[in-house]
């Protein structure tokens, strides 16, 4: 008789994850399960529908990207989505939307190139020395890099005022489709990978996305996916608040605009971005994935209604939906995204994407040749026609928090040029930064780049605190001039002398923000 209970419990249990949908019914799964068979074929077309995802959701949100800031994209904007040719478009014409991917990809090419356990060190130089153009933490990232401060301190937030940014939480995606049903070796991928450029709430955004991924292998039931991988996150977090609070409210309310309005009242202020803070600009980890998840629980599983809710929210509308797309299409599989959506990236599979040797047909065999690598790693069986994957349940990473007690209490603008005479401001509390960048006058053409780099001296209270180098070649700019977060809490005075001025090359200061303990 117990035998027989045995084997009805684990009947139930197969039936729940083989018939699980993507709603909110009570249908779905209730635990991750011990281990799950795939057959290759559907694990391939599981990594498949996440690439593709990520490619038409980029592309839809493209026409979008930060034109709507602290308020919604209302219902009387048209978002386009012709039959065919508007991947082919984006490519031809604006290669750049696909950033995203391309970031990706290099991560991807170093695993294939260095094996699953190349040093992060060998990611970091990828990144920092490959020529795409990058922003904020990235940007920040590859700075500390190439002057010689490697992960984790390239992404620690005493090194990068940008590490709560979204950056690797839209380069994360690789992560968890080479860990099918394994969030917690999806984690340790992002753990090593995600501190080049973050820290805190800008590497748990990383470490939801790809285990939300990760669990798409698992079960298509968008609901369990969205909650299960929260449990990757420590409590204490406000990225985990965060999330926390959209999941609830999207319970309560059927209207997304809804929650939108409660998310923006309570998380809405980037405080942390020195760019968003005083800004309706939002670019912080945590409010640009509430969006992702807002999309993936009103979407209910139909792409459009995901992709329109990741979109119409706003911000980085872009990366967000592009994010939601992904996360849907490795919970559908690739063979279930309806052609409306695939058509126009069947259109594009066959071209490399810039500033890499990969296409979406090679990123296919190369993400799932990886996954089989960890599938085995983990324990699990690689046989002829099919795997066997032990499955991992959720488990909090360790808790991380950036500008821990210091928070910006004043923004001013500068405004002002930096020159031999050079710039002074008092201020009270235990940081400040200033923001600054270099408009070069007299560049001979686009290709050569000003080879100046600013000689800046910076003196804290009398006393020489650094020597700042700052580029005018935007490959290889600094995003700030100074900041300093560990300043005994008072008054002080700053002085940033310019040692090497130049008629080509005006360095702007552009504002200044005071930081105090919390």
């Amino acid at each position: 008789m117990k035998k027989l209970k045995t084997i009805t419990t684990i009947l139930i249990t197969v039936f729940l994850f083989v018939n699980s949908g993507c709603n909110k019914s009570k249908s779905g799964p209730t635990s991750i399960p011990v281990t799950i068979k795939l057959t290759k074929e559907v694990l391939q077309d599981k990594i498949k529908g996440g690439w593709a995802g990520q490619t038409l959701g980029v592309t839809y949100g493209g026409p979008t990207e930060f034109r709507y800031m602290a308020r919604f994209i209302p219902d009387s904007i048209n978002i386009p989505w012709p039959d065919t040719s508007y991947c082919k478009w984006w490519f031809d014409n604006r290669p750049g939307l696909y950033d995203d991917l391309y970031m990706d990809l290099t991560f991807v090419q170093v695993f294939e190139d260095d094996g699953i356990d190349a040093p992060v060190d060998s990611f970091a130089m990828a990144f920092a020395n490959a020529p795409y153009p990058l922003w904020h933490g990235n940007q920040a990232a590859r700075y500390n890099i190439l002057h010689g401060t490697m992960p984790p301190a390239s992404g620690y937030w005493k090194n990068s005022p940008h590490s709560d940014d979204i950056d690797y939480q839209i380069e994360s995606d690789h992560a968890g489709l080479m860990a099918p049903g394994m969030p917690i070796a999806a984690s340790q991928i992002a753990d090593r990978i995600g501190h080049i450029m973050a820290y805190g709430d800008g590497w748990y955004g990383g470490v939801y996305v790809s285990s939300m991924y990760s669990l798409a292998f698992i079960t298509s039931d968008i609901n369990f996916i969205v909650k299960e991988a929260l449990k990757m996150i420590p409590r204490e977090s406000e990225f985990y608040q965060c999330m926390n609070d959209v999941i609830g409210w999207s319970e309560q309310n059927k209207d997304w605009k809804q929650t939108w309005q409660e998310l923006q009242k309570k998380w809405g202020n980037d405080i942390t971005c020195p760019d968003g803070y005083s800004s309706p600009f939002n670019i912080e980890s945590k409010m640009n994935c509430a969006f992702v998840i807002m999309g993936l629980l009103y979407g209910n599983g139909d792409m459009g209604k995901t992709l329109e809710v990741s979109t119409r929210s706003g911000e980085d509308s872009d990366c967000n939906p592009s994010t939601a797309g992904g996360i849907l299409g490795a919970a559908l599989g690739y063979s279930k995204i309806p052609a409306k959506w695939l058509n126009n990236v069947k259109e594009v599979e066959d071209r490399i994407f810039p500033y890499t040797k990969l296409s979406l047909k090679d990123t296919y065999g190369l993400s799932f040749k990886h996954a089989l690598e960890i599938i085995q790693r983990n324990g699990g069986k690689v046989n002829k026609n099919n795997v066997v994957i032990n499955c991992q349940k959720p488990s909090p990473v360790r808790f991380e928090k950036s500008f821990e007690g210091i928070v910006p209490v004043k923004k001013e603008l500068i405004n002002q040029s930096l020159t031999g005479k050079g710039y002074k401001y008092d201020f009270e509390g235990n940081g400040i930064l200033i923001s600054g960048q270099i408009n070069t006058q007299n560049t001979v053409n686009a290709n050569s780049p000003s080879t100046y780099v600013g000689d800046i001296e910076v003196l804290l209270d009398g006393k020489h605190v650094d020597a700042v180098k700052f580029p005018a070649d935007f490959h290889s700019r600094k995003l700030e001039i100074y900041w300093n977060f560990d300043l005994s809490q008072g008054k002080h005075k700053i002085e940033l002398n310019l040692k090497n001025p130049d008629k080509d090359n005006i360095i702007k200061l552009n504002y200044t923000i005071v930081y105090a303990k919390k």
